[in-house]
């Protein structure tokens, strides 16, 4: 089973450059402006992941009564799913749809 580790804390985007403050629900693990991640993880918020690659939205599939974001890791190729958060920008998300099926 998949360990959680709750770390919701305050980053700069490392692809569009813009301060993303903490969620206040549960981890923010993404970017609302662009949707770009960084791929610390291997369990959520562990930080541990060795590889610190971006990770470049390239999708959406929908999840229970949500959505979530397909990244592929611009330095290893790993794919990686992160649920949708509250504050995303709806229109990058609705652009990713059309690359996707949901």
């Amino acid at each position: 089973m998949k360990l959680f580790h709750k770390l919701d804390e305050t980053f700069i985007c490392e692809n569009c450059h813009k301060t993303v403050l903490k969620l206040n629900y549960t981890s923010r693990d993404h970017c609302p402006y662009c949707l770009y991640s960084k791929h610390v993880d291997i369990y959520p918020g562990d930080r541990s992941n060795p590889c610190k690659g971006l990770l470049k939205p390239i999708g959406i599939e929908k999840f229970k009564n949500s959505f979530k974001i397909i990244y592929e890791c611009d330095k290893c190729h790993q794919k990686h799913k992160n649920i949708i958060a509250n504050d995303d920008d709806m229109e990058k998300i609705i652009e990713l749809s059309k690359n996707t099926s949901v």
